[in-house]
């Protein structure tokens, strides 16, 4: 998998609407409501972000999959011809990008 979360994402999780400036790998801490996250935590939260977002790649693939079908047009005509051609197709998709 390719990382993708860094620690901008782990800041705005960790800390949402906190006031910080981040050059490089020098972060600056300017808010004064809220304590500054330690290293530790920010390595944690971005480990715990990729995690989560390696875990939902099959439905990221499924979907670019799905977009480019003409589902509606798929139904209708499984419909009337009595097919099951857009069945067939998702399943297809799902098999190739399991949970």
């Amino acid at each position: 998998m390719i990382n993708i979360i860094g620690t901008t994402d782990a800041l705005q999780s960790l800390k949402p609407k906190a006031e910080w400036i981040l050059r490089g790998d020098e972060l600056e801490w300017h808010d004064t409501e809220q304590t500054e996250p330690t290293q530790a935590e920010i390595d944690a939260e971005v480990i715990r972000l990729q995690a989560e977002y390696d875990s939902q790649e099959y439905a990221r693939n499924r979907k670019a999959e799905y977009d480019q079908l003409n589902q509606f047009e798929m139904q209708f005509d499984d419909d009337r011809d009595s097919t099951t051609t857009w069945v067939d197709k998702i399943n297809e998709i799902k098999g190739r990008h399991p949970k």
